[in-house]
């Protein structure tokens, strides 16, 4: 089956195959795979349903700097007690909070006794470290399966990106905000190992996403003090203030509204280029 099939991606809706702002490569999707039953595109699988991100062809892989850097950490056997852990770590301190979090409530989540979680983790902070960069592996297919990337214009990428993230704002708050920035917002001045893999986990997103910036950069004209790493950054800190508005009011309105005008700033400031 394609990748970008898979229910990391797409989510059953009934009818036919809709297309996420009619990308061509969806359109061949829903040709090559007529027979399937209707699926809608739902943001990246940044959705966090899924532990495991689909396999990514060696051709349509992008490099997506792992959290700690070095070599991408081996992720664990689908299924394995140490996987389950960390995904419901994932959604348990997205939920409530990583202080609020206990160990006996990540167990619960994840199905698997006390004992199995003292076997993978001496303790919820080598946890929580290990789930930061789980969580960059998880945001990997954004980078390398979301139709956007097949664009040729690097800055109709770039805005067919921040569409992404726009897409996946829905739903209860605890699935669409992020782990690391829910995280770090505790951490940082009481444990500074989790507030480093938060760090690398965001940093990688930023790496991820400065190239296709950098490449927008090479073709429209920008002013001289814009950086494609400094506007990464600012893209992760659109996102990341939206996040902490959706969780004022328990609502994404808010946040759609902010990363709209995120767009709307990037289209500026590349001179409205890219298509509308």
């Amino acid at each position: 089956m394609c990748p970008l099939c898979s229910d990391a991606l797409f989510r059953r809706s009934g009818g036919k195959v809709e297309s996420f702002r009619n990308f061509p490569i969806i359109a061949h999707i829903a040709e090559v795979y007529a027979g399937l039953t209707t699926y809608q595109l739902v943001g990246m699988s940044i959705r966090m349903t899924t532990n495991h991100p689909p396999s990514i062809p060696a051709a349509a892989a992008r490099d997506v700097p792992p959290a700690g850097g070095g070599t991408p950490a081996v992720r664990a056997p689908r299924g394995s007690a140490r996987a389950k852990l960390i995904a419901a770590a994932h959604a348990t301190v997205r939920k409530q909070g990583y202080a609020a979090t206990t160990v006996d409530q990540i167990c619960a989540a994840a199905g698997v006794t006390k004992g199995a979680f003292f076997h993978h983790f001496a303790s919820k902070e080598e946890l929580a470290v290990a789930a930061a960069e789980g969580w960059t592996e998880r945001a990997r297919p954004m980078f390398e399966l979301a139709p956007h990337v097949s664009l040729e214009d690097p800055l109709d990428r770039l805005l067919g990106h921040i569409d992404f993230r726009l897409s996946m704002l829905d739903g209860p708050t605890e699935d669409y905000t992020c782990f690391v920035g829910t995280m770090v917002q505790e951490a940082y001045a009481t444990n500074d190992r989790i507030r480093a893999a938060c760090e690398a986990s965001i940093n990688a997103y930023c790496q991820a996403l400065a190239p296709d910036i950098q490449a927008a950069m090479d073709v429209y004209n920008v002013p001289e003090d814009i950086t494609a790493i400094g506007l990464a950054q600012h893209v992760q800190s659109v996102l990341q203030g939206a996040f902490v508005l959706a969780k004022t009011t328990n609502d994404p309105a808010i946040a759609r509204g902010t990363v709209t005008h995120l767009k709307r700033y990037v289209r500026m400031l590349f001179g409205a280029g890219g298509t509308p």
